[in-house]
């Protein structure tokens, strides 16, 4: 299984691929949501974890672009600024919605749900 993960704070996200990569997932990372663009057109992934919160795109709308190069792609979102209004604008259709910090067992044990449900 193949996992991108996006995220505009890039010691967070390079830290949470090294973890997952430490627990034999094997994760890219990008800090930008036209960065993850890129890598979706050129590699195939089976789920995204994205952050709700982003400059110029927030993971809600690069959900959006992201169903359209590879649909069937898993999401997970995480947010450091968890709302209520993030969830109902779309969060909700996700696999799951994790609030930072986020415990590397829990997103570990979400990824795998995820990918199970196919």
């Amino acid at each position: 299984m193949k996992i991108l993960l996006v995220d505009d704070e890039s010691e967070l996200v390079s830290a949470l691929a090294e973890r997952l990569s430490f627990r034999g997932l094997d994760a890219e990372w990008v800090c930008s949501g036209a960065e993850a663009i890129d890598k979706v057109k050129d590699n195939e992934y089976d789920l995204a974890v994205l952050d709700v919160k982003m400059p110029r795109m927030s993971g809600l709308e690069l959900r959006t672009e992201l169903d359209r190069i590879r649909p069937g792609m898993k999401y997970i979102f995480l947010s450091g600024h968890g709302s209520e209004e993030d969830y109902n604008a779309g969060a909700a259709k996700a696999e799951c919605y994790l609030v930072k910090p986020v415990k590397i067992e829990e997103l570990v044990d979400k990824i795998n749900q995820a990918l199970k449900s196919d």
